[in-house]
């Protein structure tokens, strides 16, 4: 069997890391309210392929966490009123009923950020004392990134032609080193949840929790990461970047990525008004005909959604059905 490795940009031939297991970590969504289509895309696809495996004999250990710890989280919360664990518990119950509806089946492990805080400060600890990191007087602890010779190499951007364009920069100070350096820890602000730590109390930045929930539940090395598309920089360039340089070891073998999904041809914003929680297709559709549009299309390539094919999804899996 071969897969498209977005790391090679070519098929390769898959040869697990041990005959018959199969270790596969595909990120999660950050819950903060009711998962959109978008989000349902990469839970479907890598779902079936999951299944798939698992239908050629592979024991599969399927790791997809929960980011339970996040801006948005919080800002929901503070418009609420309410705490961000509250906020984040609703919606990760609301997202696995969800899941149910999509026939997405559970993980072998679904992780909490905020229950691996541990893990996140001995491997920034460990980037630290190998010059991989540094912290800056107010706090916070920047990954450095020049550290890294291979950083580009998933993306295949070239490290002099990139602006420090990752979402931490708008966050904190500058008290970097090099404007492309990211963040690992960040000191909390008012009224915002925070862990104890080293370099001062405050909460872990987004790239390392994932870094640090596929090292605990799958090992240093892994077979597959799996994500969408966005997600190739910088979320699953700087888990690379902090994954090789803390453990020494090739990440993950074969990365692969699910194509965009756009609505009525546009991409799907709030501000344009197209914007789809799977609820409201559910009210719409059973979500079973979601899933078999989803399926139509190849994974990598850009899928669109709209109502004619949602209509043609319908007739097309009750034709199969009956």
């Amino acid at each position: 069997m071969k897969i498209y490795n977005t790391m090679s940009k070519r098929k390769e031939e898959f040869v697990p890391l041990e005959e018959g297991k199969v270790k596969m970590y595909v990120c999660g969504p950050t819950v903060y309210n009711y998962i959109h289509i978008g989000n349902a895309r990469p839970m479907i696809v890598f779902d079936t392929f999951r299944r798939y495996m698992e239908y050629k004999g592979y024991d599969v250990n399927y790791v997809s966490n929960f980011t339970d710890v996040d801006d948005k989280i919080i800002k929901k919360a503070m418009e609420e009123g309410v705490s961000a664990d509250e906020v984040a518990k609703r919606y990760i119950a609301e997202c696995k009923q969800d899941m149910e509806s999509l026939n997405v089946k559970p993980a072998t492990t679904h992780p909490l950020a905020t229950e691996e805080i541990s893990g996140m400060i001995e491997m920034i600890q460990t980037l630290i004392d190998k010059g991989h990191a540094y912290a800056a007087e107010d706090g916070t602890v920047y990954y450095r990134t020049r550290s890294f010779p291979e950083y580009g190499k998933l993306s295949h951007k070239n490290i002099d032609d990139l602006e420090g364009g990752h979402r931490d920069i708008k966050v904190t100070g500058d008290y970097k080193e090099d404007p492309l350096d990211f963040v690992l820890w960040k000191p909390k602000k008012e009224g915002e949840p925070y862990w104890e730590s080293p370099w001062c109390d405050g909460r872990p930045g987004w790239h390392i929790e994932c870094s640090v929930m596929s090292k605990k539940y799958l090992g240093d090395e892994i077979d597959i990461h799996a994500g969408g598309e966005d997600l190739i920089f910088p979320h699953h360039e700087n888990e690379i970047a902090q994954s090789e340089a803390a453990n020494g070891k090739t990440f993950a073998r074969y990365w692969m990525h699910n194509g965009f999904l756009n609505i009525d041809n546009k991409k799907m914003s709030k501000s344009l008004g197209n914007f789809f929680t799977v609820r409201e297709v559910a009210e719409k559709y059973d979500l079973q005909v979601l899933r078999f549009f989803m399926l139509s299309a190849h994974y990598r390539s850009p899928l669109n959604f709209s109502a004619e094919l949602m209509e043609a999804s319908k007739n097309g899996l009750e034709r199969i059905l009956n």
